[in-house]
């Protein structure tokens, strides 16, 4: 295999070359999906999902407000708004407007796209606003006034970078940016902690703490609990191990570290440190979540409460404190359940009781507590055919919780039905994957395939307005797969597919097609599959590896070239998940994995693929997608490209962005999936 890489000039993400090329690939799909009646009736169908105004307002508790930001028809680029309890109970809520982005993007002639904020607690007048242009995620920092609704002439302001900001006090922040050579990692984060006083310039800002070259990152941030007030220090060695140290008081003392494996992941709240294992560790097995008197365990003690302990089938999913509890997420076979713990002291131990009315097949999930304050938390229910529902409750109240919000059902799910398989792959692994069609099946039909498979991330059940109706309505089967090197199954799950164990991934996922066609539910050249970032990886797998298994692919922004990704904008981050490249004993693996090298002209033929990509991808590297276009076009096998100028690495930053991709993304599938229709 050759070196040499002519489509390296395809890498100049902004050079004049390179987006002359995107502009005829955009043209060539434009021109070849685009031009039927049908499309626009899709696109015009997917803008009517994303704007419904009965969708659910997600908020953050600060203070006395409830806080969202939202998009739709009238407000491309989105509001930041608050309201009330009070109000949020009702069917339209009153919302305060803080920041319109549609009106700063017009005024000040930027693609603004929102990237957060942070705000200072308990007063919350103060906030430190992100701005994105075009969605990357790179951003600008800028002081908002919460009351005079107005940025700060000489507040906190931060140029454009990958930047890791937070609040000490009102006159202080923690503070990670480029702050010039060596300050940045290699991936593009943060090195260096500073705090950084109001009214001081930004280079002066105190060095506290600095990774090292090799690190991926480093952050502080303070905890302003009431009785709890610390300040801590995150280092973040790769993806998979990190070390936290907790500040002395005193400015002149050493970083104490929190003594947990660099795998496991640690949290204080209150007097609580919490733990999560990826090895075992002091007796407990991978997947534990383990609870300590942080007091006691800063002074040596290591006896823990067992919060959690995993088995074959059951995973950890996640857990929110509130002031007095911590809620518990679990999974089983890849569906939820929650619990209330409450810690307790002498023989009874922590207390635990189950959350009740999350049904099978779903997913609950925690969307927002307000632990320094109350024991208030709201929860999401949701499922493939169950429009998601939002709860609140108290913790330990005597009143279970209320549904305040539920999304309107914005496909006729009626005559569907949704079913747990699970498929055996090479390795006599069994691998969950949900199907999502007709409860009457006259035989094989058009069937959608979606996967990832890596960096811990699980599939789990979600109810998905724009598959419903762009896919499900028109009579199409949608499948959704727990390969391994996600979290399905925790830990284990995710490490049996790191660096050169990769292709346990490709094989789960292959063998969920072949599941899929052996119940008659699909046949190859009915089954399209799709997925993202590492999932377009995997889209890139099957493409080259399986290719007589599917009859179209469609990856969105893609990692490809495996060879060459640690050297591309956040490449190098992924290491620890892919391998290093430049070392002799991962590159074998990698060159094997990697769909770029992997193109050869002989064979079965390839089914058509689609990518999708963003210019302003600013973590995986635009150039992989277009090399793969171009690699492809040269050795004449079918291939659809289009890359938005904006959109960042979710591919679009606007609802009009995302209808355009759903519908060119269907359009195509559907074509090719169904010839005859």
């Amino acid at each position: 295999m050759s070196d040499e890489d002519p489509y390296l000039w395809l890498e100049d993400v902004s050079g004049e070359d390179a987006l002359a090329w995107v502009r005829e690939r955009n043209a060539e799909t434009v021109d070849a999906l685009t031009g039927e009646p049908g499309f626009k009736v899709l696109e015009q169908e997917m803008r009517e999902v994303l704007d419904d105004d009965g969708r659910i307002p997600h908020v953050v508790r600060r203070g006395r407000h409830l806080y969202n930001f939202w998009q739709d028809a009238d407000h491309v680029r989105g509001l930041w708004r608050r309201t009330t309890l009070e109000e949020y109970r009702t069917d339209r809520p009153a919302w305060e407007v803080l920041l319109d982005l549609d009106a700063l993007a017009e005024a000040e002639e930027e693609k603004w796209a929102w990237a957060g904020s942070r705000v200072l607690a308990p007063e919350h007048r103060h906030a430190l606003v992100l701005l994105s242009r075009d969605g990357a995620d790179a951003c600008v920092v800028r002081e908002f006034d919460l009351e005079t609704l107005e940025f700060v002439a000489d507040g906190f302001t931060v140029a454009e970078a990958k930047t890791r900001i937070g609040w000490i006090d009102h006159d202080r922040v923690w503070i990670g940016t480029d702050f010039g050579a060596g300050s940045m990692s290699t991936s593009g984060y943060p090195l260096q902690v500073r705090r950084w006083r109001r009214g001081t310039p930004l280079e002066d800002a105190e060095l506290v703490y600095e990774g090292r070259p090799g690190d991926l990152s480093a952050s502080g941030w303070h905890d302003d609990t009431p009785g709890f007030e610390r300040d801590f220090v995150h280092r973040q060695i790769d993806f998979w191990n990190q070390e936290l140290f907790l500040l002395p008081e005193d400015a002149s003392g050493a970083p104490v570290k929190i003594d947990v494996p660099d795998d496991a992941s640690a949290s204080v709240h209150r007097e609580w440190l919490t733990v999560t294992t990826k090895t075992p560790w002091l007796g407990h097995p991978a997947g534990s979540l383990l609870a300590f008197d942080f007091t006691a365990f800063l002074a040596g003690a290591r006896q823990a409460e067992v919060l959690f302990t995993p088995d074959e089938r059951t995973a950890l999913a996640g857990y929110s404190w509130t002031r007095n509890h911590l809620i518990l997420g679990t999974r089983v076979d890849v569906s939820s359940s929650l619990e209330l713990l409450t810690p307790g002291a002498g023989a009874d131990g922590w207390q635990r009781a189950p959350l009740p009315g999350v049904p099978q097949l779903s997913t609950a999930s925690v969307t927002c507590t307000d632990p320094d304050v109350s024991d208030e938390y709201f929860h999401l229910v949701t499922g493939f055919l169950q429009p998601s529902t939002l709860y609140r409750g108290t913790a330990g109240g005597e009143d279970d919780s209320e549904p305040v919000k539920q999304s309107p059902a914005l496909f006729d799910a009626a005559g569907l039905t949704v079913s747990q398989f699970f498929a055996t792959s090479a390795d006599g692994t069994r691998i969950p994957y949900f199907v999502v069609g007709p409860e009457e099946r006259s035989g094989p039909g058009p069937t959608l395939l979606y996967g990832y498979g890596g960096f811990e991330i699980s599939m789990v059940p979600s109810y998905s307005a724009v598959t419903g109706r762009a896919w499900l309505a028109r009579g199409g089967t949608y499948v959704v797969a727990g390969i391994r090197g996600g979290h399905e199954y925790g830990p284990a799950w995710h490490r049996a597919a790191l660096g050169a164990n990769r292709i346990r991934a490709y094989e789960d996922f292959a063998a969920v097609a072949r599941d899929l066609v052996s119940r008659d539910i699909t046949t190859p050249a009915q089954l399209g599959i799709e997925g993202g970032s590492n999932g377009g990886l995997l889209m890139g797998a099957m493409l080259t590896r399986e290719p007589e298994l599917f009859g179209a692919v469609v990856a969105h922004v893609p990692l490809l070239d495996m060879l060459r990704f640690h050297k591309l904008l956040a490449g190098a981050s992924w290491i620890a998940e892919y391998g290093d490249p430049d070392d002799p004993a991962d590159r074998p693996h990698l060159e094997d994995i990697s769909p770029y090298h992997r193109i050869r002209t002989d064979g079965p033929a390839y089914p058509p693929l689609l990518l999708l990509t963003s210019t302003r991808d600013d973590r995986v590297h635009p150039g992989h997608a277009r090399k793969m276009a171009a690699r492809l076009r040269e050795a004449g096998h079918p291939v659809f490209f289009h890359e938005h100028i904006g959109g960042g690495h979710a591919g679009a930053t606007d609802h009009r962005q995302t209808a355009f991709n759903e519908a060119l993304v269907h359009t195509f599938l559907w074509e090719r999936l169904t010839p005859s229709n």
